[in-house]
């Protein structure tokens, strides 16, 4: 191993508490994010949008900014491996959890079909022959649900391998910026689908960045803390209320992706709570007690499967029908939701570690 890549591996276990709040407070937030029955609701008041949105619009910058740590954290694994290498060991730890548990959401929802055809003769395959229901059982998972983030995740990193000669110029970040401004772009004009799996290469840029940043760390940690305090609080803030205008302006006008990610107000957004959360560093409390840096990965695999196949069982009750709830009560059914999925996500992936399946969460 050469002087810059000890360099590099010193500067990540130097900093690895700080690491692994923001990886936490990411997947909280990511995890909010999809627990949450704010999403589609319509409320008429202007005091209860703004509620809304302010309550959906907070966690938003948890996808960028796990990205972003993302990045930091791969910086010197290029370094220590070829690109062969690198992705091989991917693959292992990352590909193989990934399938395995897009099988089990498929076997579990087949096994729902199969109650629902014993109750009631609902049929087995909604309507398909097996090989179709099993095709589109995939297709539906890969790209409708949180598991196509892996995917995307995986593709970022391959296309920054293949530029690896690249990968410090500020040309080489500056196209990728571009390109992620033209999904912002298309929010507006349509040329193409909006959908998160349509945005195949707007995540790269984040990636890049976090890289970016773990190479020029001493620099960065220097600049971020000479911002005060209030300054970085304010322009949070700022940029906090011109996201929620966006949604609400995109919204207006017919709009059906107005949460959507790379919203230019929003990657601004996530970039600066990116910079308050460096500033914060290392909180004791999530790196002692929820672990994240050995249970991240096995919450993000497990949460959506919680979500789509156990809520619905927990909440089947007439008197959970959200339709029906005001815009607080939705806030705190959301919240309750969140815990659930958080909490049992997070129990079974500390077990699955105890046990010699670890390699399912990736460990």
């Amino acid at each position: 191993m050469n002087t810059a890549s000890n360099k590099e591996v010193s500067i990540i276990k130097k900093n690895f508490d700080f690491v692994n709040t923001i990886r936490c407070i990411s997947m909280i937030g990511i995890v909010y994010e999809h627990s949450t029955v704010l999403w589609g609701m319509k409320y008429i008041a202007t005091t209860d949008i703004w509620i809304q949105v302010m309550a959906m619009q907070f966690w938003k910058f948890a996808t960028i900014a796990f990205f972003l740590i993302g990045g930091f954290l791969i910086n010197y694994k290029f370094t220590e491996y070829t690109p062969l290498q690198y992705l091989g060991r991917r693959f292992k730890n990352t590909i193989k959890p990934w399938l395995f548990w897009i099988i089990i959401l498929i076997i579990l929802n087949l096994i729902h079909n199969w109650v629902l055809h014993i109750k009631s003769g609902d049929p087995l395959f909604s309507g398909m022959n097996p090989g179709d229901y099993f095709l589109e059982q995939f297709r539906y998972i890969l790209f409708e649900s949180s598991f196509w983030f892996i995917l995307n995740f995986l593709i970022c990193i391959s296309i920054l391998l293949i530029f690896k000669r690249y990968l410090y110029k500020l040309w080489f970040g500056l196209i990728l910026a571009v390109i992620s401004l033209l999904y912002s772009a298309n929010l507006y004009q349509e040329w193409f689908v909006t959908h998160h799996s349509a945005a195949l290469f707007g995540f790269v840029f984040y990636l890049w960045l976090g890289i970016y940043l773990n190479r020029y760390y001493d620099q960065v940690m220097t600049f971020v803390k000479t911002i005060k305090w209030r300054w970085v609080l304010i322009i949070n803030l700022i940029l906090f209320v011109f996201s929620c205008l966006e949604i609400i302006y995109l919204a207006k006008h017919g709009s059906k992706d107005e949460y959507n990610t790379l919203r230019i107000s929003n990657i601004a957004y996530s970039i600066t709570m990116f910079i308050l959360l460096l500033k914060i560093g290392n909180i004791k409390f999530i790196d002692k007690r929820l672990k994240p840096r050995a249970s991240t990965f096995g919450i993000y695999l497990i949460h959506q499967i919680i979500i789509i196949r156990l809520l619905p069982e927990i909440f089947k009750w007439n008197k959970w029908n959200f339709t029906t709830f005001s815009l607080f009560e939705n806030i705190g059914y959301s919240i309750l939701r969140f815990l659930l999925v958080y909490g049992i996500a997070f129990i079974l992936t500390q077990l699955i570690l105890k046990t010699r399946f670890k390699w399912v969460v990736g460990g």
